[in-house]
């Protein structure tokens, strides 16, 4: 997964056309990939956009839910448990 892709569709998702947040953006999305893939059994594949798409949706909401004590949204659990299911672990799906 490219990092740098990732966090140019979240500040273009946000509307933040800085640099000034963009480490912070960075740390999120490796946070979130690396939870994805070690936490979670998920072989995210560079060329599915659909794991792009979750990845980026996935590190706005962390984005903007910080310091929240909400859970995670129910759109999210659901497309992570469809991810899981399709994906089956450690497998990647071109």
């Amino acid at each position: 997964m490219d990092i740098e892709i990732v966090v140019a569709l979240v500040k273009e998702g946000l509307g933040i056309r800085t640099t000034v947040r963009d480490s912070f953006i960075t740390a999120i999305a490796a946070g979130v990939i690396k939870e994805l893939e070690d936490e979670q059994g998920l072989k995210l594949s560079k060329s599915n956009p659909h794991h792009l798409i979750f990845v980026v949706d996935y590190a706005t909401w962390r984005y903007q839910s910080r310091g929240s004590k909400e859970g995670t949204p129910r759109h999210l659990q659901f497309r992570l448990n469809n991810l899981k299911v399709r994906v089956g672990g450690n497998r990647a799906v071109e």
